[in-house]
C-alpha cells in the first residue's frame, strides 16, 4: 500500500495521523480511497464537480503531478504521495544571477571592513560581494516571527537599505518567537522596536519604515524602490498581493510560511521560474488554515524559516549558489526533516502565464473570500457585558459552546461551557438542540463566527457569537482569567 503524507492543517480530519497507507493503482485511485476512509477530507481536497482544488498540490515523490498526467499517474506500493496545501512555482537550470545593484560606486570604510571581515575572506563574497550587499535594498513585509531573524541577519550582513512594512504593536504573546522585540517595547509600534534594534546591531545600514498596511494602492510604488521583496506575512490576502505585485514589478519574492511545527520556503521569480500562484492558484476557503494566533507556532520555527529567507536573499544579491527558484523546501521540526519538492511554472497562471488575466492589483480580501465582519449582523452577536448580565440572572441560561481546540480549553474556559472544536461540529451537531439559546465563543471571535454560520445553515436560529471571544471576556469581565 502506498503512503500518503497528511499536512498539519488537514490532520484534524484524519484523527491526527501524519500519514496513512492507502491502496490504489493511480494517484486518483489513492486519493479516492483516502476520501472514502476520511470523508471530511473530500470537501477540502475537491470542488463540487470533482476537481482537485487549486490551493492543493499533490506530489508523487518529489514530482508535482498537477500539470503532468495528474490523477492518472500510476502509483506503486513503495511510493509516497504528499498533499501540500497552501499554509498563511520548472526547476532552475541556469546558474544564479546577481541582482543589478550599482555596487562599483560603493566603497567600504575601515570600520565596515573590520565588521564584515569574515565575509571578506570568503572567495564567494569578498570585497565585490560585500559592496553588492551594501548597494542593495530589501523590503521586508512584516516585523514579526519571520521578520525578526530576517531583519537581524540582513542588517548584520550589511545590506545597505532595509525597508519594513508593518502597522502592529508589540504584544506579550509575540515575545515567544519575535526575537527582534523585547519586554520594554510591549504596547509600542513594532517598527520603532525593529528599527532601534537593527541600527544598534549595525549603524552602517539604512532602515526605512512604513507604518501602514500593504495594499493594492501602495504595493507597486513601495516595491519599485527595492531590489528584493521578502514575504513575512501571516495571511492569504497579503500573500497573494505580494506575489502579484512582485510579478508586475519584476521583483524576486523570497517566500516563507509557518504553522505549528511545519515551515515552507521558496523563491518566486516569474522571470526565471514559477510564482506563488503557479503553486497555489487560489487560496483555501476562509478558516480552513488557522493563523498562528489560532493554531499556534513553535517559537523557534520562524527562526529557522526566517534565517533561510535571509540566506536566499543574500545569495540573490551576491549572485552565488543556487536559489530556491523552482523548488519548495518543506521543514518538519518534529521529525527534524527537510524535504525538497520541484515546482513547475503553470503556463495557464493568471498572473505570470502565457496569457495573463491579472494585469493590475485587485481586491485581495474579496479574492480570498473574506467577507466584512459586519456581514454577520448585530442580531447574531452578543457582547461580553450582555452575556455577563444574562448569566447573572440565573434563569434560562444560554448554552455556552466553546469551539476552540482542547489545548486552548486547558488554558482557560468559561464555567459550564461545552467544548466542541469547530472542525468537529459537522459530526457532533446532534449534541446540540435547536430549541436552546446558544452562545458560541472562541479565542477572539473569528472561528466562532464561522461556526455560527454553519449552525445557521443547519437550522439553528437562537445562536449568537461572543464578540471578541474569551479574550474580550478576560479583559472586560474577569481580569483574573489568564490571557494567551
Amino acid at each position: 500500500m502506498a503512503q500518503v503524507m497528511i499536512p498539519a492543517p488537514l490532520r484534524t480530519y484524519t484523527r491526527g495521523q501524519k500519514s496513512v497507507n492507502i491502496s490504489g493503482g493511480t494517484v486518483d485511485d489513492a486519493l479516492a480511497s483516502l476520501t472514502r476512509t476520511y470523508p471530511e477530507l473530500k470537501r477540502h481536497l475537491y470542488t463540487e464537480d470533482g476537481k482537485l482544488r487549486n490551493f492543493v498540490n499533490v506530489y508523487l515523490g518529489e514530482e508535482d503531478v498537477r500539470y503532468l498526467t495528474q490523477g492518472a499517474t500510476p502509483i506503486r506500493e513503495t511510493d509516497t504521495l504528499s498533499i501540500v496545501p497552501s499554509i498563511a512555482g520548472g526547476n532552475l537550470t541556469e546558474p544564479a544571477v546577481a541582482l543589478r545593484v550599482d555596487q562599483p560606486r560603493v566603497q567600504l570604510s575601515n570600520d565596515e571592513i573590520q565588521r564584515y571581515s569574515r565575509h571578506l575572506i570568503m572567495p564567494e563574497v569578498g570585497m565585490t560581494g560585500q559592496r553588492k550587499l551594501k548597494a542593495a535594498s530589501v523590503l521586508m513585509i512584516g516585523a514579526g516571527g519571520l521578520g525578526s531573524p530576517l531583519g537581524l541577519y540582513l542588517a548584520a550582513a550589511g545590506v545597505g537599505r532595509i525597508g519594513i512594512v508593518d502597522f502592529d504593536v508589540v504584544d506579550f504573546t509575540n515575545l515567544q518567537r519575535q526575537i527582534i522585540h523585547g519586554t520594554s517595547w510591549v504596547g509600542k509600534p513594532k517598527l520603532e522596536s525593529a528599527r532601534t534594534r537593527l541600527l544598534d546591531l549595525n549603524p552602517h545600514v539604512q532602515v526605512d519604515t512604513y507604518e501602514e498596511p500593504l495594499s493594492s494602492a501602495n504595493a507597486l510604488k513601495l516595491f519599485a524602490d527595492y531590489d528584493v521583496i521578502v514575504d513575512g506575512t501571516d495571511n492569504f490576502p497579503t500573500r497573494y498581493l505580494v506575489n502579484d505585485a512582485c510579478v508586475l514589478t519584476g521583483k524576486p519574492n523570497v517566500y516563507g510560511s509557518i504553522f505549528r511545527f511545519d515551515g515552507q520556503a521558496s523563491v518566486f521569480d516569474a522571470r526565471r521560474g514559477p510564482c506563488y500562484r503557479c503553486l497555489y492558484p487560489e487560496p483555501p476557503p476562509p478558516g480552513l488554515v488557522p493563523s498562528c494566533a489560532e493554531g499556534g507556532v513553535l517559537g523557534v520555527l520562524p527562526g529557522v524559516i526566517g534565517t533561510i529567507q535571509a540566506t536566499e536573499t543574500i545569495k540573490l544579491i551576491i549572485g552565488q549558489g543556487e536559489p530556491l527558484i523552482g523548488r519548495l523546501l518543506l521543514y518538519d521540526a518534529l521529525e527534524m526533516r527537510f524535504t525538497e519538492l520541484k515546482l513547475r511554472k503553470n503556463p495557464e497562471c493568471p498572473v505570470c502565464g502565457e496569457h495573463p488575466t491579472v494585469t493590475e492589483l485587485i481586491d485581495y480580501e474579496a479574492f480570498c473570500g473574506i467577507a466584512p465582519a459586519e456581514n454577520l449582523g448585530r442580531e447574531w452577536e452578543i457582547t461580553p457585558q450582555e452575556l455577563a448580565a444574562e448569566l447573572e440572572q440565573g434563569s434560562s441560561r444560554p448554552v455556552l459552546l466553546d469551539v476552540r481546540e482542547p489545548v486552548e480549553w486547558d488554558i482557560v474556559h468559561l464555567p459550564n461551557a461545552t467544548l466542541i472544536p469547530r472542525g468537529e461540529l459537522p459530526e457532533r451537531i446532534s449534541e446540540l438542540n435547536t430549541a436552546d439559546e446558544i452562545v458560541v465563543y472562541c479565542h477572539m471571535g473569528s472561528r466562532s463566527a464561522m461556526a455560527l454560520q454553519f449552525l445557521k445553515q443547519a437550522g439553528f436560529r437562537k445562536v449568537k457569537n461572543l464578540v471578541g471571544g474569551i479574550d474580550a471576556w478576560a479583559r472586560e469581565i474577569d481580569p483574573s482569567m489568564p490571557q494567551y
